[in-house]
């Protein structure tokens, strides 16, 4: 480990060592051409699946390494962790491998799937408690569990050894590649694997591009590097819960702000359109926060055009259940998906007037509530329409309003989108 006056920064030789310690737990992930990227942008482009971990994301490489060197006398303590899900699969898994007791604390809104998960991997070595309505909840009653009863805690991301493990991902993308990388996008959340990766590519191949990507919402890493200090996020989107927190680690953004080509963001209904061409175009199955440095392409493929690029998918942890909303934000931000309040006539007939003469041959209804409740010449429904083309709809609402059916348009009144829908 070599630090010097300005910031924490991990050597080669260091990241060497740790890739050593994680044969016994971490897989070398392949570096996979992918066709039909390519073809699409018209350049190589490659991924690096993380999604491919026996935890299904990279997570494991940092809490492996952090909670390994820790001293016989804290391993017998015990460790801490707080986390919503790829960390705390790490942190199980690595104390299950190393026989440590561990105790993870998670939001009480966590989907069981993570929970079984967690319990899967920690097997009899790790206790989960359920704690609070979100993350910070969860936090800092981990921070207080820490302190009183003179346990290790581990970071997910603000810390040395954590982030060793992480530029791992970053040593096995240049011993893998054949050809030099001209650009390297990377997900960012607190900012480990940005902070790590870039640190080696720094060392190895100093002329890669690196590309930082946040979810729109959660633009943490972006703000800091603007207000060239780290800030903290008063809201942030939550959907991309791999990838986001409303303030990233002070050791990963003294790195990143030195190494980082660029910091950009991506919308997360581009982010789920990503998710879903991979499963049905490639059969890769990914977390919103694993689809984030692919989503990112379309805003460099002029620059990439020729190149050799590579995408970080970090993992693989969707939930099943979250398909519907996927394909909903997808739709959405395709602007293929829309939500009406409609003005019904209240009298027999006027639905069939509605589907015969203001919708399109290819428009689908999605979504209906209504329910008549007085004896008013009109009456409101809530409508979710699918169309086969954006340019359908603005010749639908002329339709409506000429036919005296419309009454509001929802898509761009969130707070009463949220209420209705």
């Amino acid at each position: 480990m070599q630090t010097n006056t300005t910031y924490y920064y991990p050597t080669l030789d260091c990241v060497r060592e740790t890739a050593e310690r994680l044969k016994a737990v971490s897989s070398r992930t392949p570096l996979m051409y992918n066709n039909r990227a390519s073809k699409e942008f018209q350049c190589n482009v490659l991924y690096k699946r993380e999604d491919l971990q026996i935890v299904r994301s990279y997570k494991i490489r940092g809490a492996f390494n952090k909670i390994s060197s820790l001293s016989e006398a804290e391993k017998a303590n015990g460790i801490v962790c707080a986390s919503a899900g790829n960390h705390a699969q790490g942190v199980a898994l690595s104390c299950n491998r190393l026989k440590i007791q561990g105790k993870i604390f998670m939001p009480a809104p966590t989907p069981m799937q993570k929970v079984e998960q967690v319990k899967m991997f920690g097997e009899n070595y790790v206790e989960i408690v359920l704690e609070g309505d979100t993350f910070d909840d969860a936090y800092h009653a981990a921070i207080e569990e820490t302190i009183s009863q003179n346990k290790t805690f581990i970071h997910p991301f603000d810390d040395e050894k954590v982030i060793e493990g992480q530029a791992t991902v970053g040593l096995e993308i240049v011993e893998q590649s054949q050809e030099k990388i001209d650009y390297i996008f990377v997900p960012v959340g607190g900012g480990g694997l940005s902070s790590g990766l870039s640190a080696v590519f720094k060392q190895m191949s100093p002329e890669t591009k690196i590309i930082g990507v946040e979810p729109k919402g959660a633009p943490s890493m972006q703000k800091a590097i603007e207000a060239n200090q780290v800030v903290r996020l008063k809201q942030i989107e939550n959907f991309v819960d791999g990838a986001a927190v409303k303030r990233v680690g002070d050791k990963n953004f003294a790195i990143c702000k030195e190494h980082l080509h660029d910091m950009i963001t991506v919308d997360e209904g581009k982010i789920c359109q990503t998710i879903l061409d991979l499963y049905n175009k490639d059969a890769i199955v990914v977390e919103p926060a694993g689809a984030l440095s692919i989503a990112a392409l379309d805003a460099y493929k002029e620059q990439i055009v020729g190149k050799n690029v590579v995408c970080v998918v970090s993992g693989s942890n969707n939930d099943i259940t979250r398909t519907a909303e996927i394909k909903e934000r997808a739709l959405l931000y395709a602007n293929l998906k829309h939500y009406f309040i409609i003005k019904f006539p209240q009298r027999a007939g006027a639905l069939k007037e509605f589907v015969a003469e203001i919708l399109g041959p290819n428009d689908d209804i999605t979504h209906f509530e209504y329910t008549k409740k007085t004896n008013r010449e009109n009456g409101a429904a809530v409508v979710g329409l699918e169309l086969k083309s954006s340019t359908d709809l603005e010749p639908l609402i002329s339709r409506m309003k000429e036919k005296k059916f419309f009454g509001d348009y929802l898509n761009n009144k969130p707070d009463l989108f949220q209420f209705l829908v």
